[in-house]
């Protein structure tokens, strides 16, 4: 999902621009000034608070903001492309309250471009719109007001994304045209720094090892398997494998803990990827948490997750087979530990399907075709998923 904030004082073009980017990535275009003014408009008793703040050019409480701004998100959050917020945030406190109102819908902000504008030519601006739009908010004593709000509360929000690098700085003078080249440019620059998260997900026997391996190369994701890591770790005798081993010669769940670390280490030692490939976690509920928050502290989140589905019968016939060649584990050597592990999968693994679907970030393909033809239907579903997030 693209999320933008259209960052700039007053007169410097953000309605315009905000027009051409809306249609370009099919956004849900939310600008506070514009609600306020049908709020009023109508006369709301909404509307009516707010009246007598944005006469005298102040910023409306946050409060009344929230709510606006929260019920137009939930309105078209399952149709839109991504939103992009013109007037929000408009302070310091209001960059954190945009970060939560994003996280509720497990996304976040992509980038926030600022135009920028000599004052002299934002005063000539407004002055010549007052004219000609006859709006209240325009006088000479409410221009000078609001620039110096901007000046004063506005202009720190830009400290706020500088430092999570997320802000750029777009010259705002030039024809519409030019202008617009330059915020996609920078969208395009912010674009290649959102990762591309896929949990793969399956019961054991699905084909998630082969396929995550090879999808990870196509689509240059970084491959994260924790089965392959730990068992790397019981190989060289680590302390987390000693206290993983135990786990995994039952085929059960590995404790949270040793997962997280194993994870976390891998994630952070390839931070310039430009996304991951999960396989084998999460395998629960919790952990389907787990990963949201291991993301979420890199500013990032599941794009997608894709169920292999096979029936228990098949995978009792490959999980057995395996057990007689080279790349046999010890839970392939027993048929009551290869059944145990199918139990443990419908009990616990399942309900991680939900978790996602409810998210509206759930596919599925059948793994009962060739390794090529399941890797082709996957590979379309992550291209599709492509497209949404970036």
């Amino acid at each position: 999902m693209l999320n933008i904030a259209l960052f700039g004082p007053p007169g410097a073009g953000k309605g315009t621009q905000s027009k051409l980017l809306i249609e370009k990535y099919n956004l849900v275009y939310i600008s506070t000034g514009d609600i306020l003014r049908a709020e009023i408009e109508a006369g709301t008793d909404l509307g009516m608070k707010a009246k007598v703040i944005i006469e005298k050019g102040g910023l409306v409480d946050d409060e009344i903001i929230v709510h606006i701004i929260e019920k137009k998100i939930v309105t078209n959050n399952s149709t839109a492309g991504g939103f992009l917020f013109d007037g929000f945030p408009r302070t310091f406190v209001q960059a954190y309250i945009l970060e939560g109102l994003l996280f509720k819908l497990n996304t976040s902000l992509t980038c926030m471009l600022s135009l920028e504008v000599p004052t002299d030519i934002l005063k000539e601006r407004l002055l010549a719109r007052s004219s000609t739009e006859n709006r209240k908010d325009d006088t000479e004593e409410v221009i000078n007001f609001r620039l110096k709000e901007y000046e004063t509360k506005t202009a720190r929000v830009a400290g706020f994304y500088k430092d999570k690098g997320l802000f750029h700085p777009i010259n705002g003078l030039g024809k519409i045209e030019d202008i617009f080249e330059k915020l996609n440019d920078a969208i395009e620059v912010s674009l290649k720094k959102v990762w591309m998260n896929i949990v793969l997900f399956g019961p054991p026997g699905a084909g998630k090892g082969t396929q995550g391996n090879l999808l990870a190369q196509k689509h240059n994701l970084f491959y994260i398997s924790t089965g392959a890591m730990l068992r790397e770790e019981i190989k060289n005798k680590t302390k987390i494998g000693i206290e993983a081993a135990p786990y995994m010669e039952k085929g059960s769940i590995v404790p949270d803990e040793i997962a997280i670390r194993l994870i976390e280490q891998t994630i952070s030692q390839n931070h310039d990827a430009h996304g991951f490939i999960f396989k084998g976690f999460p395998r629960t509920y919790v952990q389907a948490y787990i990963l949201d928050g291991l993301l979420r502290k890199m500013n990032s989140s599941v794009s997608l997750m894709i169920n292999i589905k096979v029936p228990t019968l098949e995978l009792l016939k490959r999980l057995t087979a395996r057990g007689k060649t080279d790349q046999a584990r010890k839970y392939d050597l027993s048929t009551e530990i290869i059944i145990g592990r199918l139990e443990e999968y419908n009990e616990k693994t399942k309900p991680v399907a939900d978790y996602y679907e409810k998210q509206q970030k759930y596919a599925s393909v059948s793994g009962l075709e060739s390794k090529d033809e399941v890797f082709d239907r996957l590979s379309r579903k992550i291209e599709s998923a492509f497209r949404h997030v970036r």
